[in-house]
């Protein structure tokens, strides 16, 4: 897993988030292309979402953030913890989160 976050940034984006609930639910089809486009969708609109993957999900959280930041460009893993995964991704036009050097 790369990344272009560093860790200063990745803490930043870990605080905002910790209030955050899960828009996305993953489950046991696993990431279908449904799910990809419905995090597309949640990224029109904001920058950082959860992501959670349900006791029936047919992969860890771990994939499941693998395979949606490969589906997205320009998505980022933020963090993984328990079922649930943080993703950022920058509005390319008018960043919201003004991220830390």
């Amino acid at each position: 897993m790369t990344s272009n976050l560093n860790s200063r940034q990745r803490a930043h984006l870990r605080r905002l988030a910790h209030k955050l609930k899960p828009v996305i639910l993953v489950g046991s089809e696993g990431v279908t292309d449904r799910v990809v486009r419905s995090v597309e969708e949640a990224f029109h609109t904001r920058e950082l979402l959860k992501v959670k993957a349900l006791e029936g999900a047919p992969e860890p959280i771990r994939s499941v953030a693998e395979a949606l930041r490969e589906a997205l460009p320009g998505a980022e893993v933020v963090q993984t913890i328990g079922r649930t995964a943080v993703l950022y991704r920058a509005d390319p036009e008018a960043p919201e989160i003004e991220l830390p050097r």
